[in-house]
């Protein structure tokens, strides 16, 4: 992105595309110099000085040989999670002299895995990003509005070239019509259900979204994490559920954070369809506290149902930390609907 440019909104949302939600690029034309798996890494791109594979500079992404006939380059990405599409990265750090010159991105739904005739004209693609000016060694955003899920992207590179990460953020499309049918207990906060976490008081360590990622976190860094609070006051989050529903039980796992885990938390919910981040916020909000502030421990996974107050359907939940600190994963338990027809909490349908 141009440096002093506004980072969009889009870029709050979750990266569908992502490895650890199942993210994979499963086809490409061309990855002469570097596999188009580099695509989807964590983190950010690296450079290594000087080092070199059979092939050339060993590059941090995806990147083609030079093209020496008309067409262009492709690579295709099964996203992790389906959902409604808002904005792509294109991410061309240390591609210098050897970045595209334009990119274009489609996008598809089909539930095959990867043996669709990707080359062959027989897939349906719905453009999302036409072409477009890529400039080198940056972070190239581009905005979309998806009119309905899509399962798979494809990024075209004119004529050739590198890029080193593609991220694709949006919201999550959930297979409700499964979910009823599996039954028993659903995490209402959970990615893979559609919630989101829209605000947090502070993220200097950790990313806020991480609190509603699959599975136990990897590491101290695969959590939410706030700075040291010198003052006043607590730290906060707030999730929208991605469905509407009776949180009976809660789930708060400090795993990995040891000398900074917070000493306490509560829980608070309310129901407020489609409500943004500024109403929430608002001091005449009302939140029916359901988890009073409580002792946590370090590196363990608190379970609480006993302890929580009865409340009705919620759309939101806050959690509130007590000041500062760490916790890896929170998850918010409520009985899977009977059908699929229940209420959205928000955002999409």
């Amino acid at each position: 992105m141009v440096e002093g440019s506004p980072v969009p909104d889009f870029v709050d949302l979750i990266d569908l595309a992502s490895e650890r939600l199942g993210g994979s690029a499963i086809a490409a034309n061309d990855e002469f110099f570097a596999p188009r798996e580099n695509l989807l890494k964590p983190g950010k791109p690296v450079f290594r000085e000087g080092e070199y594979t059979d092939r050339g500079k060993w590059m941090d992404g995806w990147e083609t040989r030079r093209r020496r006939s008309l067409g262009h380059d492709w690579c295709v990405v099964r996203l992790g999670l389906p959902g409604i599409l808002h904005g792509f990265v294109i991410d061309t750090t240390h591609f210098k002299g050897n970045a595209p010159e334009a990119c274009s991105i489609e996008a598809c739904e089909t539930a095959s895995l990867s043996s669709e005739p990707w080359e062959a004209g027989k897939i349906a693609w719905t453009e999302l990003v036409p072409k477009s000016p890529v400039r080198p060694d940056s972070q190239n955003m581009f905005s979309a509005a998806a009119p309905r899920p899509f399962t798979h992207v494809r990024l075209n590179i004119f004529p050739d070239g590198g890029v080193a990460r593609l991220r694709v953020h949006g919201e999550v499309a959930p297979d409700w019509d499964r979910i009823a049918r599996a039954g028993g207990e659903l995490d209402l906060a959970a990615v893979e259900n559609g919630g989101l976490v829209l605000a947090a008081s502070d993220e200097f360590f950790g990313a806020r979204q991480n609190l509603v990622m699959p599975g136990r976190g990897r590491d101290m860094g695969d959590g939410w994490e706030t700075r040291r609070r010198r003052g006043i006051g607590h730290d906060w989050a707030i999730v929208r559920l991605g469905r509407s529903g009776i949180v009976r039980r809660i789930d708060v796992d400090t795993v990995h954070f040891k000398g900074n885990a917070p000493g306490s938390c509560s829980v608070e919910v309310c129901r407020s369809p489609g409500a943004g981040v500024a109403e929430l916020q608002e001091s005449s909000r009302e939140w029916d506290q359901i988890l009073p502030e409580t002792k946590l421990f370090p590196h363990t996974l608190h379970r609480f149902e006993r302890e929580l107050a009865p409340a009705g359907e919620a759309t939101h939940a806050r959690f509130n930390i007590y000041p500062d600190g760490g916790v890896s994963r929170l998850r918010l338990w409520a009985p899977a609907p009977a059908s699929a027809g229940f209420p959205p909490a928000g955002g999409i349908v």
